[in-house]
């Protein structure tokens, strides 16, 4: 279900390593006071990667409420960007291509806030 990219207008992988131990309330906090995204955009998928890179925690409000979803693979782990200051907009392809185990690349880049604010 999750590999066939069904239901979403579109997909922002948070970079970095995530304590996946966060629940919905938590990951929420990572997209607003991180990323200054807005967690409640309907049909957008967040996707959180820890630090062995075999599991993704995704969040997507779906207009009355949030689906929170683990993925564990079962042999083998993703190829997650590790720059822990940008989040990433995943097109369709970049997102197949993820969970198909490639490396992913984006040009749409949305700098954590602390980043920007060391920069200024």
């Amino acid at each position: 279900m999750l590999k066939d990219y069904k239901g979403f207008n579109r997909v922002i992988l948070a970079a970095g390593k995530t304590d996946l131990r966060r629940g919905l309330d938590g990951l929420k906090a990572i997209i607003q006071l991180k990323y200054g995204l807005d967690p409640m955009e309907p049909g957008t998928l967040f996707l959180f990667c820890g630090t062995r890179r075999d599991r993704i925690k995704g969040l997507i409000f779906e207009g009355d409420g949030y689906l929170l979803i683990t993925k564990r693979l079962s042999n083998g782990a993703y190829q997650w960007p590790r720059d822990t200051d940008e989040a990433l907009s995943l097109d369709r392809e970049a997102f197949l291509r993820l969970m198909d185990g490639f490396t992913v690349e984006s040009s749409t880049h949305f700098p954590a806030a602390e980043a920007s604010k060391k920069h200024t």
